[in-house]
């Protein structure tokens, strides 16, 4: 039963590793958002044609990037608790951390660009908010929350 526990234990800390990133760190909440939108139009509308091998190479590569910044911030946060004094060293592993994380950013894009570049899907998606102008805003106002989410986080914790 004790073994049970460990296991449960470590999921509990995994959930709460995701958990500060998403309340500390303003890149991983930037990456989340267009994850979310992206993924919301293409499960809620028929604009797109994406096979389910589309679909998981679309899934993978947003976990590599969410990934990536959990780890980058394990690196910062590492380097900081050796201390606050500047080294090289320090500054390698931060920079380094930082752009593993550009580079699969840069790489997801590409991703994104190769898989839904499909012009008449966005001549469809024109048209329905054409003719569907409450949706539009509807979205539109859907920007403001996730602005604050991505800019201000976390409202409780201490700003540095």
């Amino acid at each position: 039963m004790n073994e049970y526990k460990k296991l449960f234990r470590s999921f509990i800390y995994a959930f709460e590793g995701i958990g500060y990133v998403i309340k500390n760190e303003r890149n991983f909440r930037i990456h989340l958002s267009c994850i979310i939108y992206m993924f919301s139009i293409l499960l809620f509308s028929d604009w797109f044609t994406l096979s389910r091998t589309d679909y998981a190479v679309l899934l993978v590569i947003s976990a590599v990037v969410l990934s990536l910044e959990i780890v980058n911030t394990a690196v910062e946060n590492a380097v900081n608790l050796y201390g606050e004094k500047y080294t090289e060293f320090g500054k390698i592993a931060k920079d380094a951390g930082a752009g593993a994380v550009l580079i699969a950013a840069i790489f997801a894009v590409l991703t994104g660009i190769a898989i839904l570049f499909q012009p008449d899907a966005f001549i469809n998606m024109f048209m329905y908010f054409k003719s569907h102008p409450l949706m539009l805003i509807l979205l539109l106002l859907s920007i403001i929350p996730m602005t604050l989410f991505i800019f201000w986080g976390n409202p409780f914790r201490k700003r540095k």
